[in-house]
């Protein structure tokens, strides 16, 4: 800017200009260049201030890093020394606290309950005493467990077997591996049909001529707790497990190719929609029924017989498919995210 200002005031202009008005050239030129030279000293003063303003900003910032970065070393090797001991001592005691209060809390609750087989515990009401004198002839179930089950509480146990089903469903979302876009096997499906092939080898001869004596025994044996479960101990939830155990036996020794032959996916989502389906609507219809006073075309039959007991044993069937379809589902996810 002075460079520009000087060669402005020393054209011809400007010089014509002062003469004509009586100033001196020469004396405007040592004012003009005293001026220029003091604005310039002036100017490099200024720069000289900020700058050093800027160095002992800079200064300060560093001295500031430096003071958190030791502050933060401190700190981390306390954490990994006193720190660490601390803690541990700290969740030791914490745990013995809580646990040491869970206990008194129980004991102090046991304390008052009331005497155990005593006959005017509220266990002994009007409830137990109808479902022992009353069962066998309302639902001509000799099992009076499996008549409270699945008559008198089956909307309790509907909603047992759709827990079963929702959490097969979460463990499907969670775990099941996605296949390619276009249908076919996707490369982490490989991977993971690789990784089960070395940690869990197949073709075992000798677990595979045991399985094919077993599995079809725990099969029917299953399925015999299944629809014998309103007539002996037994039922759609031990008989289901049982038969899932078995679909786990033949997996682990023939493979999923060879399962997947008689039950895949889609299998299990039939089966499962079925049997709950058909839970839900023949329970529905009974409790439209009573609750009406109405008199339904479902007899209880012969007490003892195996087809009797009205819709007992088909629920008791539809209960187990639903149990082994989710065991079966929940071992096969877990083991390799796939059906």
């Amino acid at each position: 800017m002075a460079h520009i200002r000087n060669d402005y005031e020393n054209s011809w202009w400007p010089r014509l200009k002062r003469w004509l008005q009586g100033g001196s050239t020469k004396l405007d030129e040592a004012m003009t260049k005293e001026y220029d030279e003091s604005r310039e000293g002036h100017l490099v003063g200024t720069i000289e201030e900020a700058q050093a303003r800027e160095d002992a900003r800079e200064e300060k910032v560093r001295r500031q890093l430096a003071e958190e970065q030791t502050m933060y070393t401190q700190a981390h090797q306390w954490a990994a020394t006193h720190g660490q001991k601390t803690a541990r001592v700290l969740y030791g005691l914490f745990a013995v606290i809580i646990c040491v209060s869970i206990i008194a809390l129980l004991l102090s609750t046991a304390t008052h309950l009331p005497p155990f087989g005593n006959a005017d515990n509220p266990v002994n009401n009007e409830v137990s005493q109808r479902y022992i004198e009353k069962g066998q002839e309302e639902t001509g179930i000799v099992n009076i467990v499996a008549g409270m089950i699945l008559d008198y509480r089956a909307f309790d146990t509907l909603g047992e077997s759709n827990v079963l089903f929702i959490a097969a469903c979460s463990v499907l979302i969670l775990l099941r591996i996605s296949r390619d876009p276009n249908g076919g096997v996707s490369a982490e499906q490989l991977a993971v049909e690789a990784n089960d092939r070395m940690y869990e080898p197949k073709n075992d001869i000798i677990l595979q001529h045991i399985a094919k004596v077993l599995v079809p025994i725990i099969l029917m044996f299953g399925m015999y707790v299944i629809m014998n479960g309103h007539i002996s101990p037994g039922g759609g939830f031990s008989g289901g497990a049982i038969m899932g155990a078995g679909l786990i036996l033949y997996l682990n020794a023939f493979g999923f190719k060879q399962t997947e032959r008689f039950f895949t996916f889609k299998t299990f989502q039939i089966v499962s929609l079925c049997a709950l389906s058909f839970y839900a609507l023949s329970k529905a219809y009974s409790f439209f029924t009573g609750a009406n006073h109405l008199e339904s075309i479902i007899t209880t039959g012969t007490p003892g017989a195996l087809f009797s007991a009205g819709l007992i044993p088909y629920l008791n069937l539809a209960v187990g498919l639903v149990v082994c379809c989710t065991m079966y589902a929940f071992y096969t996810l877990f083991r390799k995210g796939d059906m």
